[in-house]
C-alpha cells in the first residue's frame, strides 16, 4: 500500500505515469506556492474568461471539496474500517484528497494550505519555477513548459495527471466503503467546470476518450503487477482491457491490443501495461472522422451477443458493460450535431445506464436486450 501511495505522490508532484520519462531534477524539486499564488484579481482571480480561472475553481469545482469530504461521516466510517484514526491526516487518504500534504515540507511555501484539496498546482505542477514569469508576453507556451509548468495541452500528459487518483482504489479501501472509480477523461472533462480553452475540433472528445481508456488500462495493469488482486480486481482489469482491444481492432492505424485473458497473470498484466501505453500515446494524436466514429460505435453496439452468451463470469460482464455504456455515450455525443442536445437514442442509452448503475445486481441478459435495442435505434 505504501508503494501505491508513493507512486501517486510521484505522479501528482512530477506529472509522471508508470512509463513516463522523469522530469529534470530542478522541476521535481520546485516549490509549491499554493492556490493563493493564483487568486489575485490581476491574475486568475478577476473577471472575464481569461482571468477568472481561480474563481471558477474555488466556487464551482468539486476538487475544492476533496479535503472537506474527508471530514464527513462516510469518510469516518471508511477510516474506521481501515484502522485509521482520522482520514484527514492519513496519507492513505490525503495522497489524493489533499495531495500537498504528501509533498516534502522543504518544497512547500508558507502560503500552502492543506485544506485546498486538489488545487492549481496539483494539475499544473509546482509553480515556484514559473509563477512570476508565465504571464510575460515574451514567454511562449513552450518556455512555460520548459520552466516546469505541466504540458496539459498534451492529452497524454493530461490523462497521466488525473488517472492515479481517478482510477485505482485499493481493495481494502473499496471494502471499507469507498466508491469504485472509473476513469473516463472525456466525460469527466466535460463535467468539469471549464477554466481552460479546448481545441476547436469536433473530434477532440474522442481523442480524449481513447487516451483516457488506454491510460486507465495501463494503470490497472501496473496496480495488479505490484499488488495482486482478487477476482473482482481482475474483472475490473478485464473490462477496460476488453474495451481497448475491441476499439483498437476497428482501426488498422491504431496499435492493436491483446484480448484479455480469462485468467490473467504477471505476463498478461505486463503485456497489457506496455501495449496500453503505446495505444495511449498514439490515441492522444489520433485522427478521427465521422466514418471512424460511426464504425467504432457500430462495432461496440454489436457486442450484445457477447453479453447474451454463456461462459463469461457475471462480474466480468458487468465491468465490460460499464465501460461500454460510457463509451457509447461519448461516441454518440461526438456524432450529435447539437453537441449535448437531444439525441434520438437517449431513451435506449438511459436504459443501458440504468443497467450498470449497480454492478452487483447486473443482469447480463437484460443488458444484452437493451443493447440490441440501442443498436436497432442507431440503424
Amino acid at each position: 500500500m505504501l508503494l501505491k501511495a508513493a507512486r501517486i505522490c510521484l505522479i501528482l508532484a512530477a506529472g509522471a505515469g508508470s512509463l513516463l520519462a522523469k522530469e529534470p531534477q530542478q522541476f521535481r524539486e520546485s516549490t509549491f506556492i499554493g492556490a493563493v499564488g493564483c487568486k489575485s484579481s490581476s491574475c486568475h482571480g478577476g473577471a472575464g474568461p481569461k482571468r477568472s480561472q481561480y474563481i471558477t475553481w474555488s466556487q464551482h469545482d468539486y476538487h475544492t471539496k476533496a479535503f472537506p469530504v474527508l471530514l464527513n461521516a462516510r469518510s469516518a466510517r471508511i477510516a474506521e474500517g481501515l484502522g485509521i484514526t482520522e482520514a484527514q491526516t492519513s496519507a492513505r487518504c490525503t495522497v489524493c484528497h489533499s495531495p500537498l500534504q504528501s509533498v516534502a515540507p522543504s518544497r512547500l511555501a508558507a502560503t500552502v494550505r492543506p485544506d485546498e484539496g486538489v488545487s492549481c498546482e496539483s494539475c499544473h505542477g509546482a509553480a515556484g519555477g514559473w509563477l512570476r514569469g508565465h504571464t510575460r508576453t515574451d514567454w511562449t507556451y513552450n518556455i512555460r513548459v520548459s520552466a516546469g509548468m505541466r504540458d496539459l495541452r498534451s492529452l497524454y500528459v493530461r490523462a497521466n495527471a488525473c488517472v492515479a487518483c481517478h482510477q485505482n482504489v485499493p481493495a481494502d479501501v473499496l471494502k471499507a466503503g469507498h466508491p469504485e472509480l472509473f476513469f473516463e477523461l472525456d466525460g469527466q472533462s466535460v463535467a468539469e467546470p471549464k477554466h481552460w480553452r479546448d481545441e476547436e475540433e469536433p473530434w477532440s472528445g474522442l481523442r480524449e476518450w481513447l487516451t483516457g481508456q488506454a491510460v486507465a488500462l495501463r494503470e490497472i495493469s501496473w496496480a495488479l503487477l505490484n499488488e495482486p488482486g482478487d477476482d473482482l480486481a481482475n474483472a475490473r482489469w478485464n473490462g477496460v482491457a476488453w474495451l481497448c482491444s475491441t476499439a483498437a481492432s476497428t482501426n488498422g492505424a491504431w496499435p492493436q491490443m491483446s484480448p484479455p485473458a480469462s485468467a490473467p497473470g504477471i505476463s498478461e498484466f505486463t503485456q497489457a501495461q506496455k501495449e496500453a501505453d503505446v495505444l495511449a500515446r498514439r490515441a492522444a494524436l489520433s485522427n478521427w472522422s465521422e466514418n471512424s466514429a460511426r464504425t467504432l460505435l457500430g462495432k461496440l453496439a454489436s457486442t450484445d451477443t457477447e453479453f447474451a452468451a454463456k461462459g463469461t463470469a457475471n462480474p466480468i460482464l458487468a465491468q465490460r458493460a460499464k465501460r461500454l455504456v460510457l463509451a457509447l455515450d461519448r461516441l454518440t455525443n461526438a456524432l450529435n450535431p447539437n453537441r449535448g442536445g437531444p439525441r434520438k437514442i437517449d431513451a435506449e442509452l438511459n436504459r443501458l445506464f440504468a443497467d450498470v448503475k449497480s454492478l452487483d445486481a447486473f443482469d447480463a441478459a437484460s443488458f444484452a436486450a437493451h443493447l440490441e435495442a440501442f443498436r436497432t435505434a442507431l440503424e
